[in-house]
């Protein structure tokens, strides 16, 4: 063990300051900051280049590739829909609820699969129930992966370190007869870890939903997508406005949408009628549908024009989507812009010519001609070349026109054509790596490529879609921190803080023994790796507790659980997976990840003292 600090020691120790600077004060991007540790590290003669670059084929990197091309194909199925529907139905719409809900479920599942597997299989579905409730999914996404990674610590097949902890502690107990005697070494079974995991994960869930919500951040992932109400508010104001449910009342006489004059009286598009409970739905009713007592109208018009069409009718207004909630939904529908282009099908024609929603289902907000917006008579308006049509529908509607009418969207169509008939496909090839992995023992990220290239060879998703589905920046974050890690390792800079902290306490007690060393693995495992951690200070910790007369197993098994206290910094595989959909940033998980490695190490030490040093 390393006594003295060398050139290289120094050099190390510099870059892991300059990292952390650039992640705390956001000064250059998380990727970058990642591929500037890859070069940094050769040019100073600490790795070899071939070690620097080492981490893009890493288990870990190569992991999180496949699972997120898995996640993409199970989005694609559709099996995400149900999964967001049933935790909906479960949670409602509160966000404390769905966080819970969500977290809770995501924990249970990394307790036997990989945390960072767990964490991105569920994060297609926690993106859409955020924007089905507009819930911001920073709100979500940060307690979730929280608890994906205490997840890990409800059995000992959840996570590297605990994966490791009996094969490293036997060769321990092989190499310390002298210390152990003739007692033969008794590995810890399956669920030895599993009454403090229940208690850390029921200690992060509290502290998010009691505490821990208000140190998340509020704007940082104001969803991305532009939802119907932000794209007309911020392109077309108040001339269009937003969209709003009406509910008819019993007592109203049947009227014709054409004999009411919505549109030309107060400029109020009507998208939609639904009636008998909403069990018949008309997501494009024309001038010749009859609005008949009890029906609910969605319509899109601006605030004051709405209300002034409640009073004058006699209307309800209602504060939120009910019958059409499922309609509203952004992944479902919305508002696009289309250009007539140069020799059209639509130019010289109007909608109602082309029989336009009717037939496709779609309905004409405005049209925009030069500097002019259109939104009287637009159905009986002759189309030009050049002409922009603001349209609202369904995403599948709009996929259907594009095929049918030579129309140019200004913007990709959001919808996505669902295959549930490729669902089994889905699941089996989900299945396949977690059975892979597990009984015949293939290492992780074969049996996750395995899946993943099964979902593209049978047709689940497509080639370029799966390479869409990789998150870059997360790639190249670990592919650099995972080097930087390499090098803590190898040039002794981690054994030399352990070593100087573990003189300085000198003959501590069991309990201050178990706080000290779980330090010291929380904190390896956020600037090197957890498993680099653990390998590091299971013999130390083992040779420690038997020093201060405990059990060196308890000391082992300490190292293994806070080998998941990595909340604080983006280090983590799981951490950093959610950042960029979360719209994190470093700062974001100081605040709320200090606390949360309080409280972890706070009933850690309550844990191990109430099972096991009593």
């Amino acid at each position: 063990m390393e006594s003295t600090v060398t050139t290289q020691m120094i050099i190390v120790f510099g870059l892991l300051g300059l990292a952390i600077t650039l992640f705390v004060f956001d000064l250059l991007r998380v990727d970058l900051v990642g591929i500037l540790m890859m070069v940094l590290l050769p040019l100073t003669g600490v790795l070899t280049p071939e070690e620097a670059v080492a981490g893009l084929s890493s288990n870990a990197v190569v992991s999180i590739i496949a699972v997120m091309i898995i996640g993409a194909g199970l989005n694609k199925t559709g099996v995400m829909n149900l999964v967001a529907e049933q935790i909906i139905k479960l949670a409602g719409a509160s966000e404390g609820r769905i966080m819970v809900v969500v977290s809770a479920t995501v924990a249970v599942i990394s307790s036997f699969m990989q945390n960072i597997g767990a964490a991105a299989l569920f994060l297609p579905a926690t993106m859409r129930i955020s924007r089905r409730l507009n819930i911001s999914a920073c709100r979500i996404l940060m307690p979730m992966g929280f608890c994906a990674i205490t997840g890990g610590c409800l059995t000992l097949i959840g996570s590297s370190p605990l994966i490791m902890l009996n094969d490293l502690m036997n060769s321990w107990w092989r190499n310390n007869t002298a210390v152990v005697g003739d007692a033969p070494f008794v590995p810890l079974g399956l669920l030895a870890v599993t009454p403090i995991g229940i208690a850390l994960l029921l200690g992060i869930l509290l502290y998010f939903f009691l505490f821990g919500r208000k140190l998340l951040p509020r704007d940082a992932c104001l969803l991305e997508e532009n939802t119907m109400d932000k794209r007309l508010q911020e392109i077309y104001g108040s001339d269009v406005g937003k969209g709003y449910e009406l509910k008819v009342p019993p007592y109203y006489p049947t009227q014709t949408l054409g004999e009411l004059e919505l549109r030309p009286r107060y400029h109020v598009t009507v998208v939609g009628v639904a009636r008998n409970e909403g069990k018949v739905k008309d997501l494009a009713p024309t001038r010749d549908t009859h609005i008949e007592p009890g029906d609910s109208l969605w319509v899109i018009c601006s605030e004051e024009r709405i209300r002034q069409v409640a009073q004058d009718h006699g209307w309800l207004l209602l504060e939120e989507h009910d019958v059409f909630r499922e309609e509203n939904y952004p992944e479902v529908s919305g508002v696009v812009e289309g250009v007539v282009i140069p020799h059209s099908n639509l130019s010289g024609h109007s909608m109602e010519e082309l029989q336009f929603r009717p037939l496709y289902r779609v309905n004409p907000l405005a049209i925009v001609r030069g500097d002019e917006i259109i939104m009287d008579n637009i159905n009986v308006t002759q189309l030009r070349q050049g002409d922009t049509i603001l349209m609202q529908g369904k995403w599948q509607q709009f996929q259907l026109l594009a095929k049918k009418m030579d129309i140019a969207f200004i913007e990709e169509i959001r919808g996505e054509d669902l295959t549930p008939g490729r669902t089994r496909s889905a699941l089996f090839f989900l299945f396949l790596p977690l059975v892979m992995a597990l009984s015949f023992q293939v290492k992780l990220s074969i049996a996750l490529l395995t899946g993943a290239l099964g979902m593209i060879i049978t047709k689940v998703i497509r080639a370029d879609r799966a390479y869409e589905a990789v998150d870059w920046r997360t790639v190249f974050l670990l592919s650099g921190l995972i080097p930087l890690g390499t090098a803590f390792e190898k040039t002794g800079a981690a054994a030399y803080i352990a070593s100087q902290v573990l003189a300085a306490v000198g003959t501590p007690s069991p309990l201050l023994l178990i706080l000290v060393i779980s330090v010291l693995s929380a904190f390896f495992s956020l600037i090197a790796s957890n498993v680099g951690a653990v390998v590091l200070m299971v013999p130390l910790a083992m040779n420690m507790a038997v020093t201060v007369g405990t059990s060196p197993v308890v000391a082992a098994m300490a190292v293994a659980l806070s080998a998941s206290n990595t909340f604080v910094l983006p280090t983590h595989q799981v951490n950093a997976l959610i950042m960029r959909p979360g719209g994190y940033r470093t700062r974001d998980y100081m605040k709320a990840g200090i606390g949360a490695t309080v409280i972890f190490t706070i009933i850690l030490l309550a844990g191990v003292q109430f099972f096991f040093l009593r």
